[in-house]
């Protein structure tokens, strides 16, 4: 079986940043499974997976372009500090949270301002080239409800 549209696809990996330090990794937890064709990945990495089977290990190297985005200037602004709770505590490098017309929106403070702070609504991996090594480990085709809901569900189902 290869990896294509519909198919649930569970892979490991290791992802890397250009210097080679480890940003994240399945070792030692489930692999990743996702839906293949449905956007449930970046881009980048459902392209490189393409056509793969079970066994299939690669580095993926993917641009930022292709991964979490460049980075945007729109979405890095200065919040006032009534904005936040009298009793949170901001720091550069917290992640602090509001609501969004879709639901939650997160934002990395930057700095402290005299006045408040500067947030970042950038994903922390945007404008970032990333380094993947991947290892295929399931494929299998996606149940009539994952292709409805666009994504894979856990064993015995799942609701929304």
């Amino acid at each position: 079986m290869k990896t294509a549209a519909n198919m649930v696809v569970s892979f490991h990996y290791t992802l890397k940043d250009d210097e080679g330090e480890v940003l994240d990794s399945s070792s030692g937890r489930e692999p990743l499974t996702y839906l293949h064709g449905h956007g449930n990945i970046i881009p980048g990495l459902e392209k490189a997976l393409e056509g793969t089977t079970v066994g299939h290990r690669s580095h993926v190297a993917v641009g930022a372009a292709e991964g979490y985005g460049e980075t945007n200037p729109d979405l890095v602004f200065e919040a006032p500090r009534e904005q936040f709770p009298s009793d949170m505590k901001l720091e550069a490098g917290t992640r602090v949270y509001a609501e969004g017309p879709e639901g939650p929106v997160s934002f990395t403070v930057v700095r402290l301002t005299d006045s408040g702070a500067v947030l970042d609504g950038n994903h922390p991996l945007a404008g970032k080239d990333l380094h993947f090594d991947v290892e295929v480990v399931e494929i299998r085709p996606a149940t009539t409800e994952e292709l409805a809901h666009g994504h894979v569900h856990g064993e015995g189902g799942h609701h929304h």
